[in-house]
C-alpha cells in the first residue's frame, strides 16, 4: 500500500501516521515542518492550494489510497471567510478528485456531521445533508465533488474528534481543555448542543482500514453514544481528575462572528459497526483509549 495523507500535520493527521501499518509506504503532506521520522514515510511540504506543486506531487507519487484530511475546520473562520474557505475545502478536493479519476486512485475525503442541520439527530447515511453554517456547506460542495468524480470513495462523515495530539498540535478540544483546568480555569460549554464523538485513535484506525477496503458511499464514523456537550466535558474534566464543576453551561448563541451551530447532528453509525473491524466505542471507553494513547 502506498499511502497519501493531506493535513498530515494536524490532530487527525498525527494519529494517522502513528497508527499506519509499519509496512505501507506513507507519504505525508503539510503545510508545516516534518514531525516524525520512521522506516517509509516521506513527509511533502507545501500549500495545498499551489495547484502546480499539487499535481507534481500527486503525479510523482502515484498513491494506491488518499486520506484528505485537511481542511479549514474553523466554523466561525469560515463563515467570516467565505471565498477562502470554498478555497481550501472546496478547490483543492476538486483537484483531488480529478487526479483519483484519472488513475482510479482510492479517495478517503474526511466530512463532517456539521453537513446536517441538527434538527432531529442519529442520522443515518441516506439522509439528504442541510447545513447552516459555510464549513458545513463547503463540505457538502465538496463530498458531491467526490461522489460525482471518484470511482472509488469514502465519505467518512465524522463526528466531534476527541483525544490529544499524537503528533504535533492540530485542533483539539480536550487540549485546551486541559490547559485551562491546569491553569485554574473555568470552561463553559453549551448545554443544548449533541453530538456523538469519537475519539481519534478509533477514527485514525477506521480510515486507515477504509483506505485498504472495497467499501464505496458515504459512512458515518461516531462514537456510540450520543451526548449533550456539557454532560460530555464535565465527564471528561472529572476523568482528567478535576472536579466537574470547573465546566459550567454558556450559551454562545448571538456571540459577535460567531456562525450558527446545528444543535443535534448525533450520527448513527450502524453501517460502520457492521462494515468495519475497528470496533467503534462508547464514551468511557474512549476515554480510556485515549488517555493509554496520550501515555505512550
Amino acid at each position: 500500500m502506498r499511502l497519501l495523507i493531506t493535513g498530515a500535520g494536524g490532530f487527525v493527521g498525527g494519529a494517522l501516521l502513528r497508527n499506519a501499518p509499519e509496512e505501507w509506504e506513507i507519504h505525508a503532506c503539510t503545510r508545516g515542518s516534518p514531525l516524525w521520522r520512521r522506516h517509509k514515510l516521506t513527509w511533502h511540504c507545501f500549500d495545498l492550494s499551489k495547484e502546480a506543486i499539487l499535481e507534481e506531487t500527486l503525479e510523482s507519487i502515484h498513491p494506491h489510497a488518499i486520506i484528505h484530511a485537511a481542511a479549514a475546520a474553523d466554523i466561525d473562520w469560515c463563515e467570516a471567510n467565505p471565498r477562502e474557505a470554498e478555497q481550501i475545502n472546496v478547490e483543492v478536493t476538486r483537484r483531488i478528485a480529478s487526479f483519483c479519476k484519472k488513475y482510479g486512485t482510492r479517495l478517503i475525503f474526511l466530512s463532517t456531521d456539521n453537513v446536517f442541520n441538527g434538527v432531529r439527530g442519529m442520522y443515518p447515511e441516506t439522509d439528504i445533508p442541510d447545513p447552516v453554517n459555510h464549513y458545513g456547506r463547503t463540505k457538502v460542495m465538496a463530498e458531491n465533488v467526490v461522489m460525482e468524480n471518484v470511482p472509488s470513495f469514502v465519505v467518512a462523515r465524522v463526528a466531534l474528534v476527541i483525544g490529544f495530539p499524537l503528533l504535533g498540535i492540530g485542533r483539539s478540544s480536550m487540549s485546551r481543555a486541559l490547559a485551562m483546568f491546569k491553569q485554574g480555569k473555568s470552561l463553559g460549554v453549551p448545554t443544548n448542543e449533541v453530538r456523538t464523538p469519537i475519539d481519534v485513535v478509533t477514527l485514525s484506525k477506521a480510515l486507515l482500514e477504509l483506505a485498504a477496503h472495497s467499501f464505496c458511499g458515504p459512512l458515518h464514523l461516531s462514537g456510540n453514544d450520543r451526548l449533550v456537550r456539557y454532560d460530555m466535558m464535565r465527564r471528561l474534566a472529572e476523568r482528567l481528575g478535576f472536579s466537574p464543576d470547573v465546566v459550567y453551561p454558556n450559551d454562545p448563541t448571538g456571540l459577535p462572528g460567531r456562525a450558527n451551530r446545528p444543535l443535534d447532528v448525533s450520527l448513527n453509525n450502524s453501517l460502520a459497526q457492521s462494515l468495519l473491524s475497528t470496533r467503534m466505542l462508547g464514551f468511557d471507553d474512549a476515554l480510556a483509549t485515549i488517555v493509554e494513547a496520550a501515555a505512550q
